[in-house]
């Protein structure tokens, strides 16, 4: 993640600033650029966007959404993907969906690029579970390992290619191995 040094902006001054490429994120008073992403993080991304998307939104029951800004409890973020139920996808007055999003996600991904720091997902992971999160994914492409991240539960660590990852329940019918989502790399 790229650091952005700035004199010391409130969340609402940060909003004001026009948008970056890629994304900066307002996390503690200080400003992260995203770094841009690669190859992997971008495969990974948008098969995982595609094999949620199947199971979760023809019966309404939620949508993911690619590097969506998150505004809640101080901050905003901007995950790799953001799931959020249904229920829960703020819409304008004629139905369609806003694009502001004052909440947390139910479901936050985060890929690793080679830029950035596992400490500094994690604590953004963390914090959303703090604020109504639901699971948090860290996925690392050159480990090829999946840390599972609940409120209130031990982390979980997958890297065995035939372990089924956990999803949160709203998706239960979703079904991904180890093996799958790093074998889109290869695809």
């Amino acid at each position: 993640m790229v650091q952005t040094p700035s004199k010391s902006l409130t969340l609402e001054e940060f909003l004001k600033l026009p948008e970056t490429k890629p994304a900066s994120e307002y996390i503690e008073g200080e400003i992260i650029q995203k770094p841009m992403p690669q190859g992997e993080h971008s495969t990974i991304q948008s098969e995982l966007i595609i094999a949620i998307t199947a199971v979760v939104k023809p019966t309404k029951i939620a949508r993911a959404f690619p590097e969506l800004r998150c505004i809640f409890d101080g901050r905003t973020i901007v995950p790799d993907i953001a799931v959020f139920t249904w229920d829960r996808i703020p819409r304008r007055e004629n139905g369609r969906v806003a694009n502001v999003f004052n909440d947390s996600p139910d479901w936050i991904i985060e890929i690793l690029s080679p830029e950035q720091r596992v400490a500094k997902l994690t604590k953004k992971i963390l914090h959303a579970l703090k604020h109504g999160t639901q699971m948090g994914w860290l996925i690392d492409p050159t480990e090829q390992t999946i840390w599972v991240y609940y409120p209130h539960q031990p982390l979980e660590v997958f890297d065995e290619p035939e372990q089924q990852i956990p999803v949160p329940a709203f998706a239960s019918d979703l079904r991904l191995t180890v093996a799958e989502i790093f074998g889109w790399l290869l695809e």
